[in-house]
């Protein structure tokens, strides 16, 4: 029997048991669904991060102090942090910052805040944008200027202010003219969340309030990217020479290469999970297909004795078997792309569709139809001729 009447008469019998051959679909299109749902959404979440790391750049790093083993917390020197443009050829510009906390008030109302004391490179290095008025300048040395970070911006206005810039508003008991608006930043590894929550001032003005913080870790970019390294030991060695200080430096290429791999093995962590609905599937269509086999007996026992050979008949079963599979991998594969443009869709993501994901939704249908199919397709060509036609 050529392939396409076995194929014509596959789709005559799974059409003869259409509640049989729909219930197996069913398994099926959820097995294959949930892998290429999962799979897809897991390259997606993998592109998005990577992303947000890329919209930053990848010349930045981050500079922290490194304590234990006798160091002490003493902090950054400034002026040290500002000459490391001049010592170290690897890094473009430097943006020291420090944090710290206190009261907020404006128009007798009051709400705690972070605050961030900045330099002006700060703004350029975290993409910072301003809505309304300036930031923070070098030139702005010790004067009480500050930047209102979205969220404060919203609870001046939640106050009754429409256009805060020009007013003054106090902080650490003392009062702060309002220059400039910033927009939100979207959140990073190396962002600092009190841009978005807190208000910026000069770091000069900062280091000189009644807290004197202290300048723990810094921003840096190189001069391009793929020099991390080079980059990680010239400031090492600065330091060591400087102050004697044990530094930590965190890049954004490491970060990436290892979001990378562990993105990778979540997705296949995904896969794997889902993977388990597909072998229910699976066994779903095994389970039919012993059941057609066990009900066409005498179908069987017929065309045995009219001259069909074993490899005819188990070529015929398994042709059936991947058919309902191929048509549930079909189904599943448009379930799957269908439940990730919801999900990115809720999530504002970039949706896509890997081709990997539809060669992954062909393969493994058909795969499932020969692996589940084969059993009940070799135990139809065991059928002796007259076993078959006594039954």
């Amino acid at each position: 029997m050529i392939l396409g009447e076995n194929i014509r008469e596959s789709f005559r019998s799974l059409m003869g048991a259409k509640q049989r051959s729909l219930l197996a679909l069913i398994g099926i299109v959820i097995g294959i669904g949930s892998v290429i749902a999962m799979v897809t959404v897991g390259q997606i979440v993998e592109n998005e991060v990577i992303r947000q790391f890329k919209e930053m750049g990848t010349d930045v790093c981050s500079v922290q102090q490194e304590y234990g083993s006798g160091s002490k917390n003493s902090g950054f020197n400034l002026q040290n942090v500002l000459k490391i443009p001049q010592a170290c050829s690897t890094i473009r510009t430097v943006a020291p910052y420090v944090s710290f906390y206190s009261d907020l008030k404006f128009s007798g109302k009051r709400t705690s805040s972070p605050a961030l004391g900045v330099t002006e490179e700060f703004a350029r290095l975290y993409k910072i944008h301003i809505s309304a008025g300036r930031f923070i300048s070098d030139l702005d040395g010790h004067s009480a200027f500050c930047v209102l970070g979205s969220s404060k911006a919203k609870w001046l206005q939640e106050q009754g202010e429409s256009d805060p810039v020009g007013k003054q508003v106090i902080f650490n008991e003392r009062i702060y003219t309002i220059i400039g608006i910033a927009e939100s930043v979207p959140m990073g590894t190396f962002t600092p969340y009190e841009i978005n929550e807190g208000i910026m001032v000069p770091i000069k003005t900062a280091m000189r309030s009644h807290e004197r913080p202290k300048i723990n870790t810094f921003g840096t970019r190189m001069i391009e990217s793929g020099i991390s390294e080079q980059a990680t030991e010239q400031l090492k060695n600065y330091f060591k020479i400087t102050s004697k200080t044990e530094i930590r430096v965190t890049s954004a290429e490491e970060l990436v290469a290892q979001m990378k791999k562990q993105m990778r093995m979540f997705t296949a962590l995904l896969g794997a999970i889902g993977s388990i609905s597909l072998i229910v599937g699976g066994v779903g269509v095994m389970n039919v297909m012993l059941v057609s086999v066990s009900e066409r007996k005498k179908e069987i026992g017929i065309r045995r004795a009219i001259g069909a050979k074993r490899k005819d008949i188990q070529f015929q079963f398994l042709v059936e078997s991947i058919i309902l599979s191929f048509i549930g991998g079909m189904l599943g594969t448009a379930l799957g792309v269908g439940a990730t443009a919801i999900i990115c869709n809720f999530a504002n993501w970039s949706f896509f569709v890997s081709e990997e994901a539809v060669m992954l939704g062909v393969g493994v249908s058909a795969a499932v139809g020969i692996f589940f199919g084969y059993y009940p397709a070799r135990q139809a060509s065991a059928l002796s001729p007259i076993d078959a036609l006594r039954s």
